[in-house]
């Protein structure tokens, strides 16, 4: 459900013009794109003119100046005009973001964003994802239960496909069965 309305059925496009978003655990960019072209580009396809392609990026001024906003809150400002194929992993994922954030999303999905990141990198990542607009609900989906305690307001743990609870990182830290079925502790009878 996105509000009242039931978005089972509704095609995965249509889902992000409706304002859901997401990341994949593994990036799939156009590594033939400068960083600046992809975020352009993804804002031309939220505005509809996706086709601009024909076009120099010097022709879309406002999608220009947009996305260059958003590379320097993303801390990539500094790789606009390097190809995406030539950025460390850390700068992809971040780069990832900015594309589903020019989509101008209500929710951002972000399927383990710090998955074969190194150590140094994942903390840049995880404190960009902490200064994303409050406006935005980031549900990110994380096995590392360290960055998960860090960043989230609210915790829902899941096992087997069946919710198992949920409540604030300090309610699910205390919680016997989250500790039984995460941290590998036992439950007393």
């Amino acid at each position: 459900m996105l509000g009242a309305e039931d978005i089972t059925n509704v095609p995965q496009h249509r889902r992000v013009k409706k304002g859901i978003t997401r990341t994949f655990q593994i990036n799939t960019l156009f590594p033939g794109l400068t960083v600046l072209e992809s975020v352009v580009l993804a804002i031309a396809e939220r505005e509809g003119r996706a086709g601009i392609c024909h076009q120099t990026v010097a022709a879309q001024r406002h999608a220009v100046e947009e996305a260059q906003a958003l590379l320097g809150r993303l801390r990539l400002a500094d790789q606009a005009a390097s190809l995406t194929r030539s950025l460390a992993y850390g700068k992809q994922r971040l780069l990832e973001i900015a594309l589903a954030l020019a989509t101008r999303p209500k929710i951002l999905l972000l399927d383990e964003p710090a998955a074969g990141i190194p150590a140094g990198e994942s903390a840049e990542l995880f404190d960009v994802i902490s200064q994303l607009p409050r406006d935005v609900t980031v549900l990110f989906i994380e096995h590392d239960m360290d960055l998960v305690f860090r960043f989230a307001e609210r915790i829902t743990v899941m096992v087997a496909g069946k919710l198992l609870t949920e409540g604030t990182p300090n309610e699910i830290a205390r919680d016997p069965r989250v500790k039984a079925v995460y941290l590998g502790e036992a439950i007393d009878a």
